[in-house]
């Protein structure tokens, strides 16, 4: 450990009795004959103040999780909104576990409990079926996810807008 943050060690689910490795910081939760992750998109179509301004949420406390590509913008997102704690998961080589920001990898569906988030952006190389819904799943209801993939269909979401590379949707 290093102050509060895990640096090296195991995790275990109570339910499954599995355990998991944290490494450099790094919860994996990805199973040895799991397929492989999608490859990270380079860039993400917009900067961290668009995305603060699209998810909305404007006061501290709680969780914002950052999937894939979309990891890139913790850094600046915390500096935005502060107070609140960020959830990289399966993250581009270069993102690094902080104060501000927990970093995991894993598989579908994500290691997460339902309802836990108050906001979640979705890098462009997971905008597909069971990340979608796993996006909507985590995510609280009324608030919104935003998916860096203008044509992004989230099950249990209402559109928005789209445009520009994104689409921001509200969850019923």
């Amino acid at each position: 450990m290093v102050g509060r943050s895990i640096i090296r060690g195991v995790v275990g689910c109570p339910a499954t009795k599995r355990e998991y490795r944290i490494e450099n910081g790094v919860a994996n939760f990805i199973l040895a004959d799991a397929p492989p992750l999608p490859e990270h998109s380079d860039e993400a179509p917009v900067d961290a103040q668009t995305v603060h301004a699209l998810l909305g949420v404007t006061t501290p406390g709680g969780y914002i999780v950052l999937l894939g590509s979309a990891a890139r913008l913790g850094v600046g997102l915390s500096e935005l909104i502060g107070g609140v704690h960020f959830v990289g998961l399966n993250v581009p080589d270069g993102v690094e576990p902080s104060v501000a920001m927990s970093v995991l990898r894993g598989p579908s569906p994500l290691p997460l409990r339902s309802s836990m988030a108050r906001g979640v952006v979705i890098g462009a190389e997971y905008a597909v079926g069971s990340w979608l819904a796993e996006g909507s799943r985590v995510l609280l209801s009324g608030l919104r996810v935003v998916v860096f993939k203008e044509a992004a269909v989230v099950p249990g979401t209402r559109a928005l807008a789209s445009g520009h590379g994104l689409w921001v949707g509200q969850k019923g």
